[in-house]
């Protein structure tokens, strides 16, 4: 166990009840966590996080990202599932925020030109640890439509790849900043 009560990465799958051999293909969620630290003091961390322009950039396959509100956000997310590509109008919501310690997010994407629908939380916590912060993290995220029927087992392999992609291209930002300090 770490900081945050999480494993290093847990991923948990489980189908929602009923959702099986429905006419528009399976659904399910999927839930993972983990953890992290970068050489940064909290309240920095918190800021670069908090800045959704930032966030997005460290999420392989965001672009067109738009500021509709002070606490949401729009862009479309491009991915390759499998042999497939996937392209997702997404709306992000920050619901809350307990500077410098939290921020929760609620993820709706549409995918373009499928029947289908991708849906998300996210809580991220920031623990102090010295000089450093662990930034401490748990997405659940449901999938139904034709997208769902790609089963788990690809789905949860392409989570894990996006989520390692995302922790890499993080740790990179706060790496070559001076002394730790985004830039």
């Amino acid at each position: 166990m770490g900081d945050c009560g999480l494993g290093i990465y847990d991923a948990l799958v489980a189908s929602r009840p009923g959702a099986i051999g429905s006419a528009t293909g399976w659904s399910g969620s999927m839930k993972f966590s983990g953890e992290l630290t970068v050489e940064a003091p909290r309240d920095q961390v918190f800021e670069r996080l908090r800045d959704a322009k930032f966030f997005g950039s460290c999420v392989e396959g965001v672009r067109d990202f738009a500021e509709v509100s002070e606490n949401c956000y729009s862009a479309v997310f491009e991915t390759k599932v499998a042999f497939m590509r996937f392209k997702f109008q997404v709306q992000v919501e920050i619901s809350r925020v307990e500077k410098p310690q939290l921020i929760e997010a609620k993820i709706e994407g549409k995918p373009l030109g499928i029947v289908g629908r991708l849906s998300a939380k996210s809580v991220t916590t920031l623990v102090e640890r010295g000089a450093e912060t662990v930034i401490c993290y748990e997405v659940e995220a449901g999938l139904t439509g034709k997208l769902g029927s790609l089963g788990q087992p690809v789905l949860n392999s392409k989570a894990k790849e996006l989520e390692r992609q995302f922790i890499t291209n993080l740790r990179s930002s706060f790496a070559a900043n001076v002394g730790g300090i985004p830039a």
